[in-house]
């Protein structure tokens, strides 16, 4: 038997982080880098935004900190604190010289101790230094010196401090000798407290200066997110590998999840699956979405909603249907696809955030695919200066390539060509991103690269060349559908050689509204035979 106990809220209880949550906000940040350490780093910065596990990142504990060292600059001064020092040191001197005066006859033990005062150094921690040995002809001189004298350790400090920090303080509060050192104390802890969250490693951060300083609330916000690495690690969204936290397989498919989510949010107007379709033969029936039959449809009953439909236009017994009452199921046609995607990772991909745009819909058709559609083919094609096959492994953490900054589109037609062609379908498909005509190209197995004629302008040997791989894709019965991110005249003037050659399409899109052009194309295409 389970029981669950419930009291009321006073803000100290603890509040377990949600890993669903932290997980999801980790991944918005790894979309836009390819270092998952960086990944983490930002989260811990930023903190946890949802309002489920809200919570304080190292910024914000920074900036609060840095509030308290300006409060503490703006209302007090140090400045009176060192005066009256100096004032009770002066009375000391006072005494002294008037006990000398009281000494009858200008003895040269006298006359020493005289000029010994008259030399004492401007500091005052070095004159109290120097008075040490002094034989005080004043008792009450000597007694004064003493409480000085006890002090020195402290005064050296207010001193020195006052020295290299005194203009910052501009306030008016005066303090006495021990509230000053209490002061100095705190600001040196708020100081290192600065550099400990500046770092950015919370196991390196005071977590007791952090409560007496900033609150509860602070200490309470730094405890979890010391814990986000280990609350990851226990659902399994991460593993350690070599000492540094990795992504697990569940996290990397996790991020395809979140990336088709976030896509499929903007699709609520028009969502994909709605497409009619007068094919025949076996289907894929999707039990979450049913409609009322209509005729000539496969009889892909729902039961359940036929008979509420009967059951609501007359609830008698027996229960007579009619030809409307029927509901059935929404269906896909069981066709396959090939579809390689070839994603454009020059160095221009950085700007305006296109690579995390293309990187999120790579992840989510992935997703996508895997989820629902498994017997297609789908591979990811990389280009830069070269071309590569993306592991769904190393997709997460891949970025733009800015050692190689060329667009080498010949390569990744041609490896995604050989990709698409390794599976038997009658669908078979290249989808391209990209935001720049080609730059490199193979001949005779050399690489070549040229910069364009002219900012904008095309690269003519890598234009001819690219070209050239389109037509041979096309003979192969490969249908290139085009995603552009830039609208340059010399983009799209390519890109249409390119369609006049292959018969594909091209589209251009902003990088917020990549994901849902892309995924409603292929899910529409998917569903009839090109």
């Amino acid at each position: 038997m389970v029981t669950v106990r419930y009291t009321r809220w006073d803000g100290r209880q603890h509040v377990r982080l949600d890993a669903d949550r932290v997980f999801e906000r980790l991944g918005e940040y790894l979309s836009y880098t390819d270092d998952l350490q960086q990944a983490l780093d930002w989260l811990l910065r930023q903190g946890l935004e949802r309002a489920e596990t809200r919570g304080g990142g190292l910024e914000e504990l920074l900036e609060r900190v840095r509030v308290q060292l300006r409060e503490r600059h703006r209302d007090f001064q140090l400045r009176a604190t060192l005066e009256e020092l100096r004032q009770r040191l002066d009375a000391v001197l006072a005494r002294e010289h008037a006990a000398l005066d009281e000494r009858r006859g200008p003895t040269p033990e006298i006359a020493a101790k005289r000029t010994f005062l008259q030399q004492l150094p401007p500091g005052l921690a070095d004159a109290i230094e120097r008075l040490r040995h002094y034989a005080f002809e004043s008792p009450e001189a000597a007694c004064e010196f003493a409480r000085l004298l006890a002090e020195l350790e402290g005064i050296r400090r207010l001193e020195e401090y006052e020295r290299r920090c005194g203009e910052l303080f501009q306030g008016a509060q005066r303090l006495d000798y021990e509230h000053a050192l209490a002061l100095i104390e705190e600001i040196e802890r708020l100081r290192q407290l600065e550099q400990q969250l500046m770092r950015a490693d919370p196991a390196g951060v005071s977590l007791e200066d952090l409560r007496q300083l900033l609150g509860a609330a602070a200490a309470d916000d730094l405890e979890r997110l010391r814990s986000v690495v280990a609350v990851l690690q226990e659902a399994g969204y991460l593993v350690q590998r070599e000492g540094h936290a990795a992504l697990s397989a569940r996290g990397i498919r996790k991020i395809g999840q979140l990336a088709l989510r976030d896509i499929y949010q903007g699709l609520g107007r028009d969502r994909a699956g709605t497409h009619a379709t007068d094919r025949r033969g076996a289907a894929n029936v999707r039990p979450e979405s049913s409609r009322p039959h209509r005729y000539g449809d496969p009889l892909h009953l729902d039961v359940v909603a036929t008979l509420k439909r009967a059951l609501a236009r007359a609830p008698t017994t027996p229960l007579r249907l009619r030809p409307d009452d029927f509901d059935v199921y929404e269906a896909d046609d069981a066709t396959t696809t090939s579809t390689v995607l070839l994603l454009d990772m020059s160095w221009s991909m950085s700007w305006e955030g296109r690579f995390a745009a293309a990187k999120k819909v790579a992840m989510a058709l992935e997703s996508l695919i895997r989820a629902r559609y498994p017997r297609d083919r789908f591979a990811i094609v990389g280009f830069f200066t070269r071309a590569v096959e993306l592991e769904l492994r190393d997709l997460p953490e891949a970025s733009w390539n800015m050692g190689d900054p060329f667009t080498n589109l010949q390569d990744g037609l041609r490896l995604g060509a050989e990709l698409v062609s390794r599976h038997r379908s009658t669908n078979r498909h290249l989808i391209l991103i990209t935001d720049g005509q080609p730059t490199a190209y193979f001949h005779e197995g050399r690489l070549h690269c040229e910069w364009p004629l002219s900012f904008g302008g095309i690269s003519m040997g890598a234009a001819r060349a690219t070209l050239q791989e389109v037509e041979r894709v096309t003979r192969k019965g490969i249908t290139i559908n085009t995603f552009m991110l830039d609208d340059s005249p010399s983009l799209r003037a390519f890109v249409e050689r390119m369609t006049r050659i292959n018969r594909g399409r091209a589209l251009y899109t902003r990088p917020d509204r990549l994901g849902e052009y892309l995924l409603v194309d292929y899910i529409s295409r998917r569903r009839k035979k090109v």
